[in-house]
């Protein structure tokens, strides 16, 4: 019997080339996600160190230049630190986005998979029926010959 061929090969490696792809570019977008929640960490972590030495400085006495500096310097802080979240919020969006769509590819490609699971085994069942069918006329056929023979 002739190899097993699925007409829709072609489809299914371009399918997976694209989910491939896709699957990239999610782990770029969501590297990107995570730098920019370390960066974060770190920004609210030096606010809230800055905070308390500031605290503790106005405790023992501060000139009102280094008081307006830390505070200007705090404010700036907590504007950089509102800009990063808005930032992250844009690219957890986008992560989102790129995660539909790799969700998406893999249903394509599973149900493409799937048919041709379904096509292979067809295939195996129909190779089998004509090996049963060959061995039946094989012992037919020495069967005959023996009956001539015999």
């Amino acid at each position: 019997m002739k190899k097993f061929f699925f007409s829709l090969d072609t489809v299914l490696n371009y399918k997976e080339q694209v989910l491939d792809g896709l699957k990239a570019e999610h782990a770029r977008i969501l590297m990107k996600v995570r730098e920019c929640e370390r960066t974060i960490e770190t920004m609210e972590e030096e606010h809230r160190r800055c905070a308390i030495e500031f605290r503790d400085n106005r405790m023992s006495g501060m000139k009102i230049c280094d008081i307006h500096t830390y505070e200007n310097y705090l404010e700036a802080l907590g504007i950089k630190i509102k800009k990063k979240y808005e930032e992250l919020a844009k690219l957890q969006e986008k992560e989102e986005a790129k995660r539909n769509e790799v969700v998406e590819a893999k249903k394509e490609t599973s149900s493409i998979d799937k048919l041709k699971e379904k096509k292979f085994k067809e295939y195996e069942k129909e190779v089998q029926k004509e090996e049963e069918q060959f061995i039946e006329e094989f012992v037919t056929t020495k069967r005959a010959m023996a009956r001539i023979v015999g």
